[in-house]
This record gives C-alpha cells, sequence and structure tokens, in this order.
C-alpha cells in the first residue's frame, strides 16, 4: 500500500496487540489460584497518544493520528514533560503491559520530552518518544525553531535523547521504518533491556509516500516475555539459601512486572523469609502481610533496616538496588551473600552478587522446587514477624492525630489511607512525601502505590496523576499527593485531567518551600537559603492561592485545616478532578534509620559543615565495597 511514513507508524502501532495477563485483583493476589485458570485479555499494546501538535508533527503524523483517532485515541497534554511523565505512569500501572506514545514537535516541545524520557530510563519503563525533526534534505535550512550545529550539520536537539533512551533512531528513508520499528518495539518489551524507545521524523519524511508491504499491517498480537534462569544459576543460588541463618528478601519494582506477588507471598510463607519493600517494589505485599518487614533503606522503617542489618544471604528480587535501598551501601551486613533474581544481568550482577538472570515469577517457582522442605530457622521467622509489629506501632503513633495545628506530613498520608480502598491507587514522586508514604502508608491493595523515586521528577505526581487516572478509569480512585514547590513544577495538567474527564484526588501539602532539601541543607551543617520561600532572595511575601489556582484549571477545590476537615473532604470526592489544600508542618518528619552518602565539603569555614563531614566520614567506613 502506498501511505505516507507517519501513516505507515500509526498503523503499525494500531496493528500491535497484546494478551494481557490479569493484573493483580487490589484486594488480594496479582493472580488466581493454582487451581482456578486466568483468562488472558487481548488488549492494544499501543493504548493511546499523549501530543502537542506543532509544524514538525501536525501536518503528516497528527493529520493520520486525527484518520484513526477511534483506533489509537490521541490525549491532549498542556507540557510536553507533563505528558512523557504521564505515559510512563500511565504504562507503570499497567505494568509495563501497554505502552504510550508521547510526541512532539521539533524544538523545545522535543527538548521538553528529555526529562520525561530521562525518568522512564531510570525507571525502566517502556514510552514511544516520536518527535518531529528538520528536514532531511536541508534545504529550507534554517527552519523555524532549528537549532544549527556549524562542523555537525546532521545534528538536532533530539540527538539529546541518546543519553535518556534504550532506542535511538532518525528515520530519513520511509523503507527504514520497516526495521526502525520492529526493533524500538523488541527493547521495549524485554524485559531486561526495558525502557523508553525514540524515533526522530524529519518534516519531509514524515509526508513521503512509500509502497509498504500489507503484511508490516497484519495484526501481531504478542504474548508476555518470561525468561528462565540458567540451572546452574539456579542451583547455586539454591545452594546458598540452604546455607543462610538469617534469610532476607528485597522485593523491587520487578515483581509488579512479573506479576509476581502471589509467587512471592507464596514464596515467603513456605520457607519462612521477612520480606521488605523498595520504593518501586511497595505494595508487592499487603500491609498485615504474615512476612512484611517494611520498607527498606533511607526512605524505609527502622525495623526493616534493622531486618537487613542481621541478614546473612539477601535474596534481591527485581531491583536494581538503588542508594536509597542500601543506604548507600551501608545497610547491610558487611559479610553478607546476595543472590540476584532479575530479568537485567546488569542488575542481578551488582555487588559481587550470585546472578540468577530470569523472570521474577518463574525464578521464585523455580527456586521453590529447588528447596523442597527447606524453611528458614524458626528463630528468625519470629524476628521478622516482631519486627512487622513495631512497625505497625510505629506508624499508628506517627499517623495519629495529635491536636496540633498545621497537621504532619503523617497524620496527611494517615487520613488518606483511612479514605482509601483496597481497588484505589496511591502516587507521589519528590521532596518529603516519598518518606511519609513509603513508611507510613499500608497497602491495602496489591500494586496500588507508584512513588517515582528513581529519578525523582519533581512534578511527575500530578502529570503522572494524570497518567496513572486514565490507566484506572476502570477500578478505584487514584489518590496524588504533592507538596507545593512540585505542585509549582507541572500544575497544568490538573486541567489536562479535568479536560480527559477522568477521577482524580489531590491533595496539596503546603510547607512554603522545598522543606525536605533544606532539611538536608541544614542537617549538613549549612545555613538555610533558597530552598523555603522566607529566605529566598528577594521574597516580596507573594504566596499562592493554591484552591484558587486549582479551580481555575476546572478542578473542584478545597481547603482544610485540621484532621475533621480532611476528612470531611476526603469522604466528600466527587467526578472529575478534586484537589485539597493543606497547610502541613514543616519539619516533623517521619526517619528512616539509614545512612545516606551525600557530597559534604571536605573543607569549610562553617564548624557545622566541618563536623556533618566528620559524621559523614564515620557513616562511610561502614560503606560496602562492590562494583
Amino acid at each position: 500500500m502506498r501511505i505516507t511514513t507517519a501513516e505507515a507508524i500509526v498503523r503499525y502501532l494500531i496493528a500491535q496487540r497484546v494478551m494481557m495477563e490479569e493484573v493483580a485483583k487490589r484486594d488480594g493476589l496479582a493472580r488466581p489460584t493454582a487451581t482456578q485458570s486466568a483468562v488472558p485479555v487481548e488488549a492494544p499494546l499501543f493504548p493511546g497518544v499523549f501530543a502537542i501538535f506543532g509544524h514538525g508533527n501536525v501536518t503528516s503524523l497528527g493529520h493520520s493520528l486525527e484518520v484513526h483517532r477511534d483506533a489509537l485515541p490521541t490525549w491532549r497534554g498542556q507540557n510536553e514533560q507533563g505528558m512523557g511523565l504521564a505515559a510512563a505512569a500511565y504504562t507503570k500501572a499497567k505494568r509495563r503491559q501497554q505502552i504510550m506514545v508521547a510526541t512532539s514537535s521539533v524544538g523545545p516541545g522535543a527538548t521538553n520530552m528529555v526529562t520525561a524520557a530521562g525518568m522512564a530510563m531510570a525507571n525502566r519503563l517502556p514510552v514511544l518518544f516520536i518527535a518531529g525533526d528538520t528536514f532531511h534534505s536541508r534545504l529550507p535550512d534554517p527552519v523555524l525553531q532549528q537549532v544549527e550545529h556549524f562542523g555537525t550539520p546532521s545534528t538536532t536537539v533530539n540527538d539529546a535523547f541518546r543519553p535518556v533512551v534504550r532506542f535511538w533512531d532518525r528515520i530519513t528513508d520511509p523503507a527504514q521504518v520497516l526495521s526502525a520499528l520492529p526493533q524500538a518495539l523488541a527493547v521495549m518489551r524485554d524485559p531486561g533491556e526495558c525502557g523508553p524507545a525514540f524515533l526522530g521524523l524529519p518534516q519531509d519524511v514524515a509526508a513521503m509516500a512509500y509502497d509498504f508491504p500489507d503484511e508490516f499491517f497484519e495484526v501481531r498480537v504478542h504474548a508476555p516475555i518470561r525468561p528462565r534462569a540458567d540451572r546452574g544459576e539456579l542451583d547455586r543460588a539454591a545452594a546458598l539459601l540452604h546455607s543462610a541463618e538469617r534469610p532476607l528478601i528485597i522485593a523491587g519494582g520487578g515483581v509488579h512486572y512479573s506479576l509476581a506477588e502471589s509467587e512471592l507471598s507464596d514464596f515467603a510463607m513456605r520457607h519462612g523469609i521477612p520480606v521488605v519493600e523498595t520504593v518501586a517494589g511497595k505494595s508487592t505485599l499487603l500491609w498485615d502481610h504474615p512476612r512484611y518487614g517494611g520498607p527498606i533503606g533511607v526512605t524505609g522503617a527502622a525495623p526493616a533496616n534493622e531486618l537487613a542489618a542481621r541478614a546473612d544471604v539477601i535474596l534481591a528480587v527485581g531491583t536494581r538496588l538503588q542508594d536509597f535501598t542500601t543506604g548507600s551501601w551501608t545497610t547491610f551486613h558487611p559479610q553478607a551473600q546476595f543472590i540476584g533474581l532479575n530479568a537485567a544481568r546488569f542488575d542481578a550482577v551488582k555487588h559481587r552478587a550470585l546472578p540468577v538472570v530470569g523472570d521474577a515469577r518463574e525464578g521464585l517457582l523455580e527456586l521453590t522446587s529447588h528447596l523442597e522442605g527447606w524453611t528458614a530457622p524458626v528463630e528468625w521467622t519470629a524476628t521478622g514477624e516482631v519486627m512487622r509489629a513495631d512497625l505497625d506501632a510505629f506508624i499508628s503513633d506517627r499517623t495519629a492525630p495529635d491536636g496540633a495545628l498545621p497537621l504532619s506530613y503523617a497524620q496527611a498520608v494517615g487520613a488518606v489511607n483511612a479514605a482509601a480502598t483496597p481497588e484505589d491507587y496511591v502516587l507521589t514522586a519528590s521532596g518529603g512525601l516519598p518518606g511519609e508514604l513509603n513508611i507510613n502508608w499500608h497497602s491495602l491493595g496489591i500494586a496500588t502505590f507508584d512513588c517515582e523515586y528513581g529519578f525523582s521528577a519533581m512534578g511527575y505526581e500530578l502529570s503522572g496523576g494524570w497518567g496513572a487516572a486514565i490507566a484506572n478509569a476502570r477500578r478505584g480512585r487514584t489518590y496524588v499527593l504533592v507538596g507545593d514547590g512540585a505542585y509549582m513544577m507541572m500544575n497544568s495538567d490538573i486541567y489536562s485531567a479535568a479536560l480527559s474527564g477522568i477521577d482524580l484526588t489531590i491533595l496539596v501539602c503546603d510547607n512554603e518551600g522545598f522543606a525536605v532539601i533544606e532539611r538536608l541543607q541544614v542537617g549538613q551543617g549549612g545555613a538555610s537559603y533558597n530552598n523555603m520561600l522566607r529566605d529566598s532572595h528577594g521574597d516580596t511575601g507573594a504566596r499562592v492561592d493554591f484552591r484558587a489556582h486549582a479551580a481555575a484549571m476546572g478542578a473542584r477545590a478545597v481547603t482544610v485545616t485540621d484532621i475533621d476537615e480532611l476528612r470531611a473532604a476526603l469522604a466528600d470526592q466527587q467526578p472529575g478532578v478534586n484537589v485539597i489544600v493543606m497547610r502541613v508542618r514543616e519539619s516533623d518528619w517521619t526517619e528512616g534509620g539509614a545512612f545516606w552518602q551525600v557530597g559534604v565539603p571536605e573543607v569549610s569555614e562553617r564548624a557545622g559543615v566541618r563536623e556533618a563531614r566528620e559524621r559523614m566520614d564515620i557513616g562511610l567506613k561502614a560503606q560496602r565495597r562492590g562494583v
């Protein structure tokens, strides 16, 4: 068929289907039990496009998207970065089983998406970015929004995507689509290599016609990819677990993407092993699961970190072992041995870990068959249960109202948690809220928690909430908790959500500044500067009326001052976008108890900085040396 390059891209995306496995029931296990049978559901692999049209993508790609608007719906964004963040949040909510597209024009529209691509890359999330590009012929150069490179004329701003995507290509001939799209798709669906893909689409090439083979657009239904681990790796991992006196499981985001929560639960119960969760892995187990040990790391809880410090063999499942998980590699016993069960070999071998490279679900099942009859010592299993009880008591104390105003972050988290159901989904990203939610939130349903802390992109909260709410439209309500600083970054997606007709609840926690960074600044011996509004240069006292601002963008907005008003507002959620604004305490933080390495100056005229450097050096003595 003779069609344009842009038309071929759209038709190819529409032709891709996926057999989606049953996504986690919000009130329990991820899949039916072994005596039941799951019924896979066929769905579009690419369910939609987030788009802002400009001269680089409106006349060709935009035209084709309009023609096929029913098969491949387009959601209108307000900012290209927000679109990319929403696309990543959507695919995360769908557990990487579906992939969203984000498209922009050339120039600032494209570079706005680079941050979103970095976020998707850090979090191993598939998103297809398609940006317009300058004319391949160069005949009209320089065109509007073109940045010229004197010595390398083939370079455009789209080259900025190279470090933040797994697959990068510029289509300079229509025939290249025949290889570029399958290759991009293969990377985005690969469990180990998974990440965003980028296609640059020059304006003249997008409009060119070509005789594409009909077979290229035949419907293809993709099945889940579950690579199995090497038998030798499984044997060695099982032998190491057999020798363990104090084994521990770290559950990461890969458990969610493998839909392995029920297998994780069965494995932990069968073998008596406590489970701690990373930020990405939170809600792999419900909060009252007998083996749940709590969140680990810098934004984790002391009981979970104590388990990690005492463990002798650690099975890390689907985690990339980020510094907030490992306490900058100070959380574990120096002689602790790691087993890395991961679809990505890059992650499986970190810190001299014994690798088991494969799918998390299949790996846990195969490990169980190698561990028949083995359980951890009962004393260690009991220790995990005691730690969980300690964590429950700690959370109850932190989230309980104490009569003081304004409320603390933890009290706000507790109120939302009490209002939520097992079907609901909660999302946050930056500032102090990740620590408060990671510790104080009781996971009521499986795979109902999204804290973007791989890239910690401020602004993800509102944009990601928009994308997650679209993904969860047939499930429960999506709750977003956001600080005033992150609100100011990407608030235009409140309007995006209002235009989209979705249900979304946003709690804005205002402490008049970037308080968590001010905490780090002062805690490491510095003076408070340029973080709180009051100590910013030239502060005139101007403040944002967040309620009025949200209402102006189509939200139903209220301001609350105490716990009763907050509870009432949460109980009165209406269809559409609801925004609740409240002041929170500036410096009432839930402590996690893990060390974190930051760059404290080695020399300073400030005594506080010198003292902080001494504390840092002492902490670094416990740092595990790895590769």
